[in-house]
Order: C-alpha cells, then structure tokens, then sequence
C-alpha cells in the first residue's frame, strides 16, 4: 500500500506487500523487499537495496549521498539485510569510492531514534544501537553487539561480538569481543557478563573467558606475550580464537 501523498519514482522496486506512509519519497534506484515498513516523511535514496520484514519509522533518511568530502557522484551503494527496526530520524549513508564503494547493514538490528551509520560502515547481526549513537565512516560492529546512548565510534573503529559499551562515551580504539567498555576515553571495565547470560553461554564458557581476559588485560603483559600465554595455558575454543584472531588483526589498536 503506498499512501497518495508518498512520492516514489517509477524506476524504484517495491514489492507489492511494501507499505509507505504519508509525504515519503524513494528515488529511483531503490530496491525494498517484501513486508517492510516505511514511515511518513521518509527519504530512501541513492542504490540502496532493503531486504525483507524491516520497519522504516518517520523522518528517517535511509542512502543519502556521504558526509565526505571527496565524494563526486560516484554510484556506490547502500545494503539493508531483513528484520531491522530504524526508528525515528535515523540516518544511513551510501559508501565511497575510497572503501569498498558500499554501507552494509546485517539483519534484525535495532537502531534507536537519531543514530547514524557513515560511509562504508559495516553493521552484522542484531546489533543495538541505542539513542544517538553515531559511527563515523568505515567502522565494523559484529554481531550482538549494544552501543549505549550517545555513543560516538571513531573511523576505522571495530566492535567485537557481544561487547556492549556504556552511554555518552567516546571510542576510538578496537573494543574486544565479549567486553564492557565506557569512559570519555574508553577503557575496558571486564567482560560482558549479564549480555554472556543472556545470550545462553554456559558457565564453564564464561569461566574460560574470565581467565583469558585476566590474562590479556589484567596480567601486565605485552599484548603479543599475552596472548602466547592464552595459548599455552588456556583450552582455546572458537570463542577465545575469536577474540585472539581479532586482537591480533587489529589495525587501529586494542583498547585495554
């Protein structure tokens, strides 16, 4: 059902079931899936692809051009999984040129009222992003990850798998999986505990993980040494390999 007010170009792909409320507008390169819901005054534009099952709520903008200043028109893209909830005035921005050309957006994750996802960003799955939470360009959040309110994530920045991150603080290096970090300048202060349980790990997994992040971030060590010590000392499952190959592939460096 698309509201007689909404604007939306002819060459745009809506399947049938889409609905757009009232004073909407999606441009013509627009692709949205099956059962998804846009709100009124909503802009959709650039080459944006929306999966299935998403719920768009008012005034969002959804594939505006980026805040970068070498952008020149270029067709980058930018992708929107299925079963994502965009609430009020949220902002998402097409790639550049000087990344992959592309912003991704994974599946069932939750974007609070005035969050922004910039250039390249890429987001995975059932992240949440709490009120005004903002990624600057080229950042990575893994999978069920929570970013408190008004947070702000430095370029090249990646959130580990369930880490969550305290309101009003200020990120500018790697956060480890499984980690709770706040602060201005963020530090570490343990591991996700309640967001483990919550998320079914069983005590003995997080009791293994307890001892590796004693060892990496308590122990005084070197990060290298550190991490040679896991390896010696603790069992290493997919779990801790996760945090140990994401530790050692940081680029922008480790908050500790």
């Amino acid at each position: 059902m698309i509201h007689p007010t909404a604007i939306v170009h002819e060459g745009a792909q809506l399947d049938p079931t889409v609905e757009v409320g009232p004073y909407v507008v999606i441009g013509p390169h627009v692709k949205i899936g099956a059962n998804t819901k846009i709100g009124p005054h909503t802009v959709i534009e650039g080459r944006t692809e929306i999966g299935e099952n998403n719920n768009i709520f008012h005034f969002a903008s959804i594939g505006a051009i980026p805040q970068h200043l070498q952008y020149n028109n270029e067709p980058t893209r930018l992708k929107i999984g299925s079963g994502n909830i965009f609430r009020e005035f949220v902002t998402i921005h097409l790639g550049t040129v000087q990344d992959n050309g592309i912003t991704i957006i994974g599946n069932g994750n939750t974007f609070m009222a005035y969050c922004h996802v910039a250039h390249d960003s890429i987001v995975a799955d059932s992240v949440i992003m709490s009120n005004g939470a903002t990624l600057a360009g080229h950042v990575k959040v893994d999978s069920h990850a929570i970013l408190g309110g008004l947070v702000g994530v430095h370029q090249f920045v990646r959130i580990g798998a369930y880490a969550m991150i305290g309101a009003l603080s200020g990120v500018s290096l790697d956060i480890p999986p499984y980690a709770l970090a706040a602060g201005f300048r963020t530090k570490l202060n343990g591991l996700n505990l309640v967001g483990l349980k919550r998320h079914g790990f069983p005590p003995e997994r997080i009791k293994r993980l307890r001892k590796v992040y004693r060892i990496l971030f308590q122990s005084g060590l070197l990060l290298d040494n550190a991490i040679e010590k896991v390896r010696t000392e603790i069992e290493v499952d997919s779990y801790v390999e996760e945090l140990l190959v994401f530790l050692q592939s940081s680029k922008r460096g480790v908050c500790r």
